[in-house]
């Protein structure tokens, strides 16, 4: 029987998540951002968290509001500035909230080792640069790599197209991006997805996230964000 829990609203798919948690956010930019899950956690209350996603957040929506807010302590992500990542930026300058960059390749296959339980993995990957600072190097076959550690979330919050009832989970096009390696990173996965079908009909080969991964689900609205360019 299936452990995954069908929420009816936001506010219930994320309670429980505790000051200081590590927050694993999809999204590469505004595609695939989960922007229900990130205002319920905005109204939650949840404080000194540490995000994990591929940017910095963007205008005033989803991410960035969550900066904006004060909730976070720290970012790691690969991409921290653009043209419109000015919440971020400002509060960086100031010193109200610390980086961590990762380079996009590892970003990703930091959170896919936690996932597949994997200690540690080589990457060439930044080698030479400020990001190999304090990192173990080895050669091998005559090239330089990088230790890298896996990247576990405590939560993963997830935007998926639809689910079934085992919670088995297909996305739409690019908004897929890192929703499938955090999903299976997080000690808890909470969704939010536009509709929800019997279990069996969705065709199972193409189910990207097994349920197995899924522990809360939300069922949203479609929503269209259009962000504004820098200040």
């Amino acid at each position: 029987m299936s452990q995954v829990q069908h929420l009816d609203t936001v506010d219930e798919a994320v309670a429980g998540i505790e000051d200081g948690a590590t927050v694993l956010v999809g999204g590469f930019g505004l595609a695939g951002m989960p922007f229900d899950l990130i205002d319920g956690l905005i109204r939650q209350g949840a404080t000194d968290l540490t995000i994990v996603c591929n940017n910095a957040g963007n205008g005033e929506v989803g991410l960035a509001a969550l900066l904006k807010a004060g909730r976070v302590a720290k970012v790691i992500c690969s991409f921290p500035r653009q043209a419109d990542s000015y919440v971020f930026d400002e509060l960086f300058r100031a010193g109200k909230v610390k980086l961590e960059v990762v380079p996009q390749g590892n970003l990703a296959e930091r959170m896919r080792a936690a996932g597949a339980g994997i200690g540690g993995f080589y990457s060439p990957t930044a080698v030479g640069t400020m990001l190999a600072e304090g990192k173990e190097t080895r050669t091998i076959d005559g090239r330089d790599y990088l230790l890298e550690y896996p990247i576990k979330g405590d939560v993963a919050l997830v935007s998926a197209h639809r689910a079934d009832r085992m919670g088995n989970l297909v996305y739409r096009k690019t908004a897929r991006n890192f929703g499938p390696v955090m999903a299976t990173a997080a000690s808890t996965t909470v969704v939010q997805v536009h509709e929800v079908v019997p279990t069996g009909a969705l065709d199972p080969e193409a189910v990207v996230t097994p349920g197995i991964f899924v522990d809360r689900v939300v069922c949203v609205a479609p929503r269209h964000y259009t962000v504004q360019g820098a200040r």
